[in-house]
C-alpha cells in the first residue's frame, strides 16, 4: 500500500472519530468505517465489536451475517492475550474463540468499560501495515473515550458547584441582597453564599480560589459546605473559619489557597466580619463616601495556623456594600491597562441608587465592556448588600 496514500487515508479516518459524538453509536460507526476505509487494501474483513459485560465479552454489532460466538470469555488464552498486548495478530497461533482462520482484535477502554474489536484476516495481508492501522485506531478511541469521561467528569463538577450557588437571594426587612458569578472556564474557582442564620440575621460570603477549573471548583466546594455546616451550628466565625483552614491545609497542596470575606449582616445594620486576604469589599454611604473593609488575616490554606481577628462595620439606611473578586478589578482591556479597584469605586458611587440586582448587573456589563466584550479570562463574582433608605 502506498504509504502516502495511507497516511491520507488514516488522517481522514482519526479526524472523522475525533469529531464524532460521544453516543452509542461511536464504537459501531468506527467498526463498520474501519472496515470500508482499509478492509480492502489491508486485506481484513468481517467486523465484531464485543463489550465486556458481567466477566464476558458479549457480542455487540457485527459487519457480516456469519455466525459468531455471542460471548467471549475473558479467561479464553486469546482473550488474554489481546488483553495483555492491546492488540494481538493471530497469524501463526489459532485465535480459538476468537473465530476464522487468522485475526486481528484490539480492545479500547473508557469508563472503567472495555470493548473487543475483531477483525478476519484474508489472504495476502501484511502484517506491519495492520498493526499499524489498528492501532492507530485504538489509540485514537482511547483518546477519544478518555476525553469524553474527562468531560463527563468536568460537566458534573459544574452541576455541582451551580447547585451551591444561591437560587434566590435571602430576604431580611430593610435589606436588599443579589449576587452573580461569572467563570472563565465551566468549571470556576469563585464563590459566593448567603446563609440564614436567623429571621434577623444573614451570613453573607465571597471568596476565590487560587487557579482554575477543576481543583479550584473542588477547593470551593469544600469551603461552601465547611461554612455552612459551621455557622449553622452556631458556631463563632473566627472558630469556624479556623477550623476550616485546617481541614483544607491538611488535604490539600500547600500551594493551594482561597481568599474569603465573610460577614454577618444584621436587621439593625451591624456587621462583624472576617476577610482572609480576600480584596476589600468597598462600603458604600449614602452620601458617597466610600469605606474599604481590608483584610482581618491571611488567606485559607497554605498555612497551619491562621491569624484571624474580628472586626465591625455599620449599614446606615440607603447604604451598599459590594463584594467582588479579584477577576474583576484585574480584566483588561487592549492596552493592557487593569480596571482596578478604583474605577469600581467610582462606578458604584455613580450608580448607588440603582437597586442591588441592578447595580450587580451594571458592574458586570461595566467591566464587561471595558475588556473589548472579549473572553472572561478569570473568574468574576460581585455581591452587594444594600440597606433600604428609610422613607
Amino acid at each position: 500500500m502506498d504509504p502516502k496514500h495511507f497516511y491520507r487515508k488514516m488522517d481522514a479516518l482519526l479526524a472523522r472519530i475525533g469529531d464524532a459524538a460521544h453516543d452509542t453509536e461511536l464504537l459501531p460507526t468506527v467498526l463498520l468505517e474501519l472496515e470500508l476505509s482499509f478492509g480492502e487494501e489491508l486485506r481484513f474483513h468481517r467486523g465484531r465489536l464485543y463489550e465486556e459485560e458481567d466477566g464476558v465479552f458479549v457480542l455487540r454489532r457485527r459487519d457480516a451475517e456469519d455466525a459468531f460466538p455471542t460471548e467471549l470469555s475473558l479467561e479464553a488464552a486469546p482473550v488474554r492475550r489481546v488483553l495483555r498486548h492491546g492488540s494481538y495478530l493471530f497469524d501463526t497461533e489459532s485465535p480459538g474463540e476468537l473465530g476464522g482462520e487468522q485475526v486481528a482484535a484490539f480492545v479500547v477502554t473508557g469508563s472503567g468499560r472495555r470493548w473487543l474489536f475483531v477483525y478476519d484476516l484474508m489472504p495476502g495481508w501484511v502484517h506491519e501495515e495492520v498493526l499499524l492501522c489498528v492501532n492507530a485506531v485504538r489509540a485514537a478511541l482511547n483518546v477519544k473515550l478518555a476525553s469524553g469521561d474527562l468531560r463527563s467528569d468536568i460537566e458534573q463538577a459544574a452541576q455541582i458547584q451551580q447547585s451551591l450557588l444561591p437560587t434566590t437571594p435571602p430576604s431580611m426587612d430593610g435589606f436588599l441582597f443579589a449576587g452573580r458569578s461569572q467563570p472563565a472556564e465551566r468549571v470556576g474557582g469563585d464563590l459566593y453564599d448567603f446563609i440564614r442564620l436567623s429571621d434577623e440575621m444573614i451570613g453573607v460570603s465571597i471568596g476565590d480560589a487560587s487557579g482554575h477549573g477543576l481543583p479550584a471548583a473542588l477547593l470551593v466546594r469544600d469551603v461552601v459546605t465547611g461554612l455552612r455546616m459551621g455557622l449553622e451550628d452556631q458556631r463563632k466565625i473566627v472558630y469556624t473559619i479556623k477550623k476550616l483552614n485546617d481541614v483544607i491545609h491538611r488535604s490539600t497542596f500547600s500551594s493551594r489557597f482561597i481568599s474569603l470575606f465573610y460577614g454577618e449582616v444584621e436587621q439593625n445594620g451591624n456587621l462583624l466580619y472576617v476577610n482572609c486576604g480576600h480584596p476589600p469589599p468597598l462600603l458604600v454611604k449614602r452620601d458617597g463616601t466610600v469605606q474599604p473593609l481590608g483584610a482581618t488575616g491571611t488567606v485559607i490554606g497554605p498555612l497551619r495556623e491562621l491569624a484571624l481577628y474580628r472586626a465591625y462595620a455599620y449599614l446606615a439606611p440607603g447604604d451598599t456594600l459590594v463584594l467582588y473578586t479579584d477577576g474583576l478589578i484585574e480584566r483588561r482591556n487592549r492596552e493592557e491597562g487593569l480596571y482596578e479597584i478604583e474605577r469600581l469605586r467610582r462606578f458604584v458611587v455613580r450608580h448607588r441608587e440603582l437597586e442591588a440586582q441592578a447595580l450587580v448587573e451594571a458592574i458586570l456589563e461595566d467591566v464587561y465592556a471595558f475588556g473589548h466584550e472579549g473572553v472572561w479570562t478569570d473568574d468574576v463574582t460581585v455581591v452587594v448588600v444594600q440597606r433600604r433608605a428609610r422613607a
